[in-house]
């Protein structure tokens, strides 16, 4: 026999959490306030309302690290997205977290991300004075202004802080978790992809990380993070890795950097994608009537307008206004 099962027998459940966990009957709330659902926990709303945004809808055509890629098997937004929330879930019911407030931060941390990765977020950067453009700050608009969801506090917070760089820290356990999930999951697909494409071999990987984090072809490195993060967690009483794994998992990245994703065909790949973004902004700050009506806020200025409509674009959406609006006509 069914029975339903409602929003308070929900969150009676949660009580049993960890005493670090964020109560969704704790919230510090939402902008407007609303009537709360008869089944939903408020975080539970929040998952559902990120997941059926035009914004993540968007990540399945942005990309990670190898740009418009053409093979099927190469990681996009999207599929990062989904495997950072696997992680971050996995870390979350080990610690007795708040699985369903992980998993709404996680499926929207990286929504506010331009077309062509970190390569279109500097781009962005070059057009704002003094300061850089954050992908984390447009993921919080993105949900607050361009498509309003009225997500609640913890939510937006674990966006705007899921990027390393960026300061206060998340304020839950949960966007910690968030955190250290975006990290372990990005070095270990994007090490998958290099591989694939044959950038790199799997002799070419430093000795010191395969010495902590064990051979390739054998257990898990995803794993070793995530056993990492829970043990040491356990022990200090809050989110955080186990040293020496945290040292491999930085030589890891040093390593990722140098040899990937700051390698000559890289960086000459990411100079023409520069290029396009250059150019878009700089044709719609002249001829802004371009920008559709159903992305562009009427109150804010101008830049901002280009901005917001350029870094909402996927790779694809980008290089195809980019030919139409640059590539020469009547060539065969």
């Amino acid at each position: 026999m069914l029975t339903a099962v409602t929003r308070e027998q929900r969150e009676a459940r949660e009580r049993h959490l960890s005493p670090l966990a964020t109560r969704s009957f704790d919230t510090r709330g939402r902008e407007v306030e609303e009537q709360p659902d008869a089944y939903r926990t408020e975080f539970e709303r929040d998952r559902d309302r990120v997941l059926h945004s035009k914004a993540f809808r968007r990540l399945k055509h942005k990309t990670q690290v190898f740009i418009n890629p053409e093979g099927d098997h190469f990681v996009t937004r999207m599929t990062h997205t989904l495997q950072v929330t696997q992680v971050a879930r996995s870390l979350a019911a080990a610690l007795g977290l708040n699985e369903t407030l992980t998993e709404a931060i996680c499926l929207a941390h990286d929504c506010g991300h331009t077309p062509f990765g970190h390569t279109g977020e500097a781009a962005l950067s070059d057009y704002v004075d003094g300061s850089e453009w954050l992908h984390s700050e447009q993921g919080v608009r993105i949900f607050r202004v361009l498509e309003p969801r009225n997500l609640t506090w913890e939510v937006l917070d674990g966006i705007r802080a899921h990027t390393w760089r960026v300061k206060p820290p998340p304020h839950t356990a949960e966007g910690w978790a968030c955190r250290y999930a975006d990290r372990i999951a990005y070095l270990n697909h994007d090490l998958q992809d290099a591989l694939r494409a044959g950038v790199i071999e799997a002799d070419d990987v430093p000795a010191d990380v395969i010495d902590v984090l064990g051979p390739l072809e054998g257990r898990s490195w995803i794993n070793a993070m995530i056993e990492a993060v829970i043990d040491e967690s356990i022990r200090r009483g809050k989110v955080v890795m186990r040293a020496d794994v945290l040292q491999a998992m930085k030589r890891f990245r040093e390593f990722m950097f140098e040899r990937v994703y700051l390698r000559p065909k890289a960086l000459a790949q990411n100079e023409r994608a520069r290029g396009v973004i250059h150019q878009l902004v700089d044709h719609l700050l002249a001829h802004p009537d371009l920008i559709p009506d159903s992305y562009c806020i009427a109150d804010a200025d101008r830049l901002t307008q280009v901005l917001d409509y350029v870094a909402g674009m996927t790779d694809r959406y980008a290089l195809n206004l980019h030919d139409q609006l640059f590539r020469p006509r009547g060539l065969v």
